[in-house]
């Protein structure tokens, strides 16, 4: 067995139909296997994959225990001498499949590897970055990473994007993972509900000596946040959780604590403009500064 694809699904029914239409499409040379880990989606999606994909091996959750421990449960049972995690919002391009399967059998260093996603009018979206940082978050956290660094920070833009390269962390949306690899530190942290669960999956290969490559000409499409603009006001909130825990585990309670504190003064210092917008501007503003409102709230809330 090549390769064993893992799609993890939530309420993504007519996404998840392409996703897997396209793995049948393109991965036709390949020993492949695909498994369907569905987090109690109620909107078909079971039996969408019941009734038109026979093939596929489909797990049934009856609640959502997240990214990170749905994985976990394909990749427990899969038979493939290499993984790939592919969202149930993406789909693979011609020869995506085999080229990823080809690159990791003849550069034996490599733990993982990522490719470049397409918006689905085919237009540039960003696909690696670099291990989160206190003054990376610092920028983003501001708003002045778009000026002292470039938009789309902290993925890396389109010019620099062009050419295989050794980096830091990748997708979660298209990651591949040698088996071999994921054996030697270990599956996904089941500790990360949603979010930076992939960043923390490379950091502990690159940790163990494992490569963690860029390949611009492995391709998949991809709607991003198919499953995550639903819950749009716990969204933020669960990032900035990932995060604080991504800190604390790699980098001491110190640097998590510090993370924690920049994220409360920050969310306070745009909570109160929002405030004031919505008092003193048209009703379609008002509607934005409402939801922006309700937005930190939430986090102040529960972070």
């Amino acid at each position: 067995m090549d390769l064993s694809i893992v799609v993890v699904s939530w309420n993504t029914r007519d996404l998840l139909r392409c996703c897997l239409e396209s793995v049948k499409a393109t991965c036709s040379n390949l020993a492949y296997e695909v498994l369907v880990v569905d987090n109690g989606s109620t909107d078909g999606s079971v039996e969408l994959v019941a009734e038109d994909f026979p093939d596929v091996i489909l797990l049934r959750n009856r609640e959502n225990v997240g990214f990170a421990r749905a994985n976990n449960q394909a990749i427990r049972i899969s038979r493939g001498r290499h993984l790939l995690l592919l969202n149930s919002d993406a789909e693979l391009i011609e020869s995506t499949a085999r080229r990823i399967v080809d690159f990791l059998d003849t550069h034996p260093e490599a733990g993982a590897l990522g490719g470049q996603l397409l918006n689905p009018d085919g237009s540039f979206q960003s696909s690696y970055a670099d291990f989160p940082s206190l003054g990376g978050e610092v920028l983003l956290l501001t708003g002045l990473a778009r000026w002292l660094r470039w938009p789309g920070y902290p993925f890396y833009p389109e010019t620099r994007s062009q050419q295989v390269q050794l980096v830091d962390w990748v997708s979660g949306a298209l990651l591949a993972v040698r088996r071999s690899a994921a054996e030697s530190v270990g599956t996904l942290d089941e500790d990360y509900f949603m979010y930076t669960e992939e960043v923390d999956w490379c950091y502990r290969l690159w940790k163990a000596g494992w490569a963690i490559y860029y390949l611009p000409e492995v391709k998949a499409y991809h709607h991003a946040g198919g499953s995550s603009r639903r819950v749009p006001l716990v969204k933020r909130t669960q990032l900035y959780q990932s995060k604080r825990l991504f800190f604390r585990k790699h980098y001491g309670a110190l640097l998590a604590q510090i993370f924690s504190a920049m994220v409360r003064v920050t969310s306070v210092a745009k909570l109160i403009p929002w405030l004031c917008y919505g008092i003193i501007t048209d009703q379609e503003r008002r509607l934005l500064a409402r939801q922006n409102v309700a937005a930190y709230r939430y986090l102040l809330a529960h972070f």
